[in-house]
């Protein structure tokens, strides 16, 4: 009788042990089979995106036809007015009027005398500043 209940407790045993390989081998199986879906669907995607940016590049293609065609046409028409000018301050303007306030910051803070060395700094400032501008405006006049 132990003989008997042994030899089917060796038979269970091995029956599931290859229960367990063949379940084993469908999950293995089953995540093979979702790795290959994901990755046709990935296929799928990139050549959606790749058609887009192919169609992306055709319109900007399309409008930049477009905006030299315009461009040539308001050039043809527009010969004869003189192109506007420029404006706000110049640069020698904008230099004084930075040099200035640098300067009066810097002398406010150097100087035991705040207000005398801001007035003091102020005027340098604005002298530094002004020549500078004019250097500036003068390479500007050049490059026209």
């Amino acid at each position: 009788m132990k003989g008997l209940y042994i030899l089917l407790t060796v038979l269970f045993l091995t029956s599931c042990q290859q229960q367990n390989k063949e379940d084993i081998n469908k999950a293995k199986q089953a995540s093979i089979d979702s790795m290959k879906v994901e990755i046709n669907k990935q296929r799928v995607i990139d050549s959606m995106k790749t058609e887009m940016a192919k169609l992306n590049e055709e319109k900007i293609e399309a409008q930049k036809e477009k905006v030299v065609v315009v461009h040539q046409q308001a050039a043809a028409t527009t010969t004869a007015a003189a192109p506007a000018k420029k404006k706000g301050w110049s640069a020698t303007a904008k230099g004084a009027v930075i040099g200035a306030g640098v300067g009066a910051a810097t002398g406010a803070i150097v100087s035991k005398k705040k207000g005398e060395g801001a007035v003091i700094g102020g005027l340098a400032g604005a002298a530094l500043g002004t020549g500078t501008g004019a250097v500036i405006d003068s390479k500007n006049k050049k490059k026209e």
